[in-house]
């Protein structure tokens, strides 16, 4: 880990809320946001979410599994998600997030008229700027994350 977190203290909550809380307050808000307020269904959410963790490397996000009124994604669907171009497990809009959060992190500029046309067939431009936000969202908060080394002392464990 490349930040001293005090003995005592959980290291995400040291980081974000006790060295800079005026902007890890803000940056945990909108983090909640994305989970509180989407729209979007859980296995597009999730594909693009997880594509991201893949992308960042965060083990703390890799771990993770959003869940919905009881329910999350298979097990099985992150290896869906690394195999999105090929997997039989995704519909188009689900293999689309996952597309968007890996353009979006690897190759923003390359998001041509061919990409958009795909998307808007599939997703409103409300939809569009949601996940837009949420992959900025994971992206961002994910790679600081693992930067810093807290993905790797704030790690679920199995089960």
């Amino acid at each position: 880990m490349m930040i001293d977190i005090p003995d005592g203290q959980e290291p995400i909550g040291y980081v974000w809320g006790e060295m800079v809380p005026g902007i890890g307050a803000a940056a945990a808000n909108f983090s909640l946001s994305v989970y509180e307020h989407t729209t979007l269904g859980l296995r597009e959410f999730e594909a693009a979410r997880l594509r991201i963790a893949q992308i960042n490397g965060c083990l703390f996000c890799l771990d993770w599994r959003t869940e919905r009124d009881g329910h999350k994604v298979e097990a099985e669907f992150a290896d869906a998600v690394t195999h999105w171009r090929t997997t039989d497990a995704f519909d188009e809009r689900t293999r689309l997030a996952a597309e968007y959060a890996e353009r979006y992190a690897l190759d923003h500029h390359g998001l041509d008229d061919e990409f958009w046309t795909r998307m808007t067939a599939h997703y409103t431009q409300r939809e569009i700027v949601e996940l837009s936000m949420s992959i900025g969202s994971w992206l961002a908060f994910g790679r600081l994350n693992h930067v810093l080394g807290l993905d790797a002392v704030c790690r679920l464990t199995p089960g």
